[in-house]
């Protein structure tokens, strides 16, 4: 049915316009009722008109390839969605759904043009609201980038915690034994009297070099042990990475399965209508084509 022009007034594409101008665009205008769930549109389809909340809530989203829904906008009353495809031609790039009992009007390209024509400050609102749904969904792609384990792990480590992993690091090279040993000679060289002008400060049995050696094993056994333990929780958070990846996958084969499943149904559907154009009887149903293997 036609649009209200009453209900342009309440629109704030349409606020600039006189009556008149209302009017003539309400005449023009198709007022279409969806109740609460329904599909208004879906990603691919056509894009005929730009849709404008006259009344309820319209939910704008996109679903990835696991079937989880993304939303960029609830378009309330007064909001248009849909505008893209209107101007560029291609297929809708997102689905819409009404939340609940939603009344909206439809314009098409030449009803857009002449709301250009009457009030070019329109287009403008047009632009600032496809470029805010832009910066929105660059907001929701950049979010969902999933971080790797050792960044996850990374931005929780302390200090100590950084320490520890070098130590547990250097502890394990070459580089590290030999500082030992040449430390350990030169202690002992100098103990037992063989460097000349540096007086003995820990006889043998090196008592002295025992305890510091021996502090030395219990530092550094702490240090391995707090790296090992941040070890342990990076494989923690890599194995749950790996699970969801596998719960995606999963999902991924499922959403393919529906869509060839749609797209089968869809086949049918259009040649059973061929054969009720073409005269063709229809008393058996056509066996089932096998599906194709994911």
């Amino acid at each position: 049915m036609a649009a209200d022009s009453a209900l342009l007034s309440n629109v704030p594409l349409f606020e600039r316009l006189d009556e008149d101008e209302r009017n003539s665009l309400a005449s023009q205008l198709e007022e279409v009722e969806f109740q609460a769930g329904q599909i208004i549109f879906k990603r691919g389809d056509p894009g005929g008109a730009v849709f404008i909340v006259a009344a309820g809530q319209v939910q704008i989203f996109v679903e990835d390839t696991t079937g989880s829904r993304i939303v960029f906008e609830t378009a309330k009353m007064g909001d248009f969605f849909g505008e893209l495809s209107l101007l560029d031609g291609d297929p809708r790039s997102a689905s819409a759904q009404a939340i609940e009992k939603t009344r909206v009007l439809a314009v098409d390209r030449g009803d857009l043009q002449l709301l250009f024509r009457r009030n070019p400050d329109a287009a403008m609102d047009v632009l600032a609201i496809i470029g805010k749904r832009l910066r929105e969904a660059d907001k929701l792609l950049g979010a969902r980038v999933p971080a790797s384990p050792n960044e996850i792990v990374e931005e929780k480590a302390t200090p100590i915690m950084r320490l520890a992993d070098w130590a547990a690091a250097f502890s394990g090279t070459f580089k590290f034994l030999l500082v030992h040993a040449i430390w350990f000679a030169a202690w002992i060289a100098v103990n037992v009297g063989w460097v000349n002008g540096i007086e003995q400060f820990d006889p043998f049995p090196f008592g002295l070099l025992t305890m510091v050696v021996s502090l030395e094993a219990i530092f550094l056994s702490c240090m391995v042990l707090i790296s090992q333990s941040r070890q342990a929780a990076k494989e923690r958070i890599r194995s749950d990475a790996e699970y969801e990846a596998n719960i995606r996958a999963g999902l991924e084969v499922t959403q393919l399965h529906v869509k060839v499943d749609a797209l089968y149904e869809q086949v049918l559907a259009r040649l059973a209508v061929l054969e009720r154009y073409a005269g063709v009887p229809t008393t058996k149903t056509p066996p089932p084509a096998p599906k194709p293997s994911i």
